[in-house]
């Protein structure tokens, strides 16, 4: 594991890749709209996990655009 591109993220971590306010991250690890979880109390987000839910979210956004072209 690498620390400049671990495996498993923090909230800054992740907010830093996603280039995002971390209280954003906050928002979407609570509601459950990204892939998360609580480590002693504290948020973490496997980096394969985020990769795979960016790619499935932009598709799904892609394929809206092209239904309403």
């Amino acid at each position: 594991m690498n620390k400049n591109n671990p495996e498993v993220m923090t909230v800054k971590q992740l907010a830093d890749y996603l280039q995002i306010d971390e209280q954003t991250v906050y928002r979407m690890a609570r509601a459950g709209k990204i892939p998360a979880v609580k480590v002693a109390g504290q948020w973490r987000f496997k980096k394969d996990l985020i990769d795979q839910w960016l790619k499935k979210e932009s598709l799904k956004k892609y394929k809206e655009r092209e239904e309403y072209e």
